[in-house]
């Protein structure tokens, strides 16, 4: 294959789809064994949700710091100093004995310390796309990244094939070269030494602010399908085991479909009517439709029927994941992993309030009070698109 027509910058974005897809499992199967890690641990639902809190805690305290890893060393090597950590991690949670004398601390200083590995992932990743991808691109490029939570050792293969810059990167052919510069902030040897954003202009943008409130309020909506759908299907809904690890699935498979098909619709609006119209509008459109989605799902009768319009409201979430990623990227541009490393500590921290405080409302009000808190949720999240204004392109 020739370099002109090799596409490294999409050979790299691939990479990130995978080392996702990994990331992603580590989040979801403990939702999956969440009932057998209760019965042996002998924990309550709110304990566990303690556990699944504990993992998007350090998650989400470790956003920022990430993204400042990733601007100031690299993409490259802190996004493979994370695969290594998560990946230690992940197997010192098997040799946890529930014949400690507090075994649930163990679960949530392991967990908690694990979500700090897996923190690196997505600014980093901001980082590669915010290099490497034209504007016009970024919309389907975080997409297909996104869509690693619908599937899941790429760290080697990650270090060896990644470059931090186009013009680092041997395989990259000059027209390549050129599409990327076309696309991208300009990148001199004195943007090298001074960062465009400090951490006073990044903490008060206001586009900032209202993107970052909107993605706490997605990861709020997003983290009841991580943490607690399984056990809502079997437990309140009465499927048994085999339907519930059947039907669970579902969201998945609409995340993983929506979120290229929206990245790729987002780019096309973008192109034709702006990224007002492209980004904002039509992240708050896909998100106000997944809180009609939650809302119906709690209200129909069968449990199938409301697997299925649930995962509409999955769906129709992460057609709107890819806008969050691009606007920040947009507004960040050499600074791309300190701003989305915000943002996402945001979406994060929504994530852990919801993985404890949905046992909390469901045991007090019921589970549908613990949907209809998430659908309230979503309706705020598409208010707050309404306050971006994107900058003009340069």
């Amino acid at each position: 294959m020739s370099r002109t027509h090799f596409s490294v910058r999409w050979f790299l974005i691939f990479w990130v789809f995978v080392v996702g897809a990994i990331a992603y499992l580590d989040r979801v199967n403990i939702s999956i064994a969440g009932g057998d890690i209760a019965r042996e641990f002998h924990l309550s639902n709110v304990q566990l949700g303690w556990v699944f809190s504990a993992f998007i805690a350090g998650y989400a305290l470790f956003q920022a710091p990430a993204g400042w890893l990733a601007d100031r060393y690299g993409a490259r090597l802190v996004l493979t100093l994370g695969i290594i950590w998560w990946s230690v991690f992940t197997s010192v949670i098997t040799v946890i004995s529930p014949h400690l004398a507090v075994p649930v601390v163990a679960l949530i200083a392991v967990r908690f310390v694990l979500g700090m590995g897996e923190a690196v992932v997505y600014p980093a990743s901001n980082c590669i796309v915010a290099a490497w991808i034209p504007s016009a691109e970024r919309g389907f490029a975080n997409g297909f990244i996104f869509s690693g939570v619908g599937f899941g050792a790429a760290g080697l293969v990650w270090y060896v094939s990644a470059r931090d810059l186009p013009a680092a990167h041997p395989w990259v052919s000059d027209e390549e070269r050129a599409l990327i510069a076309a696309g991208t902030p300009r990148v001199d040897s004195a943007s090298q030494i001074i960062p465009k954003l400090g951490w006073g202009e990044i903490l008060t943008n206001g586009n900032l602010f209202a993107v970052t409130f909107s993605y706490f309020c997605y990861g709020y909506a997003a983290y009841i399908f991580f943490s607690w759908f399984f056990i809502y299907l079997h437990t309140v809904r009465g499927l048994d085991l085999k339907q519930s690890g059947y039907y669970s699935m579902l969201p998945f498979l609409a995340m993983a479909v929506c979120s290229p098909v929206g990245g790729w619709v987002s780019d096309r609006i973008t192109a034709t009517s702006g990224k007002r119209a492209g980004r904002c509008y039509l992240s708050a459109i896909a998100i106000a439709v997944s809180a009609g989605f939650l809302v119906f799902g709690t209200q129909v009768a069968t449990a199938k029927l409301a697997c299925v319009v649930l995962a509409g409201g999955a769906g129709a979430l992460y057609f709107s994941q890819s806008c969050y990623w691009s606007m920040s990227a947009d507004i960040g541009k050499r600074s791309a992993g300190s701003v989305s490393g915000v943002m996402n500590m945001g979406g994060q921290i929504g994530g852990a309030i919801t993985a404890s405080l949905t046992p909390v409302i469901a045991n007090h009000f019921g589970w549908t009070a613990s949907f209809l808190v998430a659908a309230g949720l979503c309706a705020a999240g598409a208010l707050a698109w309404l306050f971006v204004q994107p900058a003009p392109e340069a």
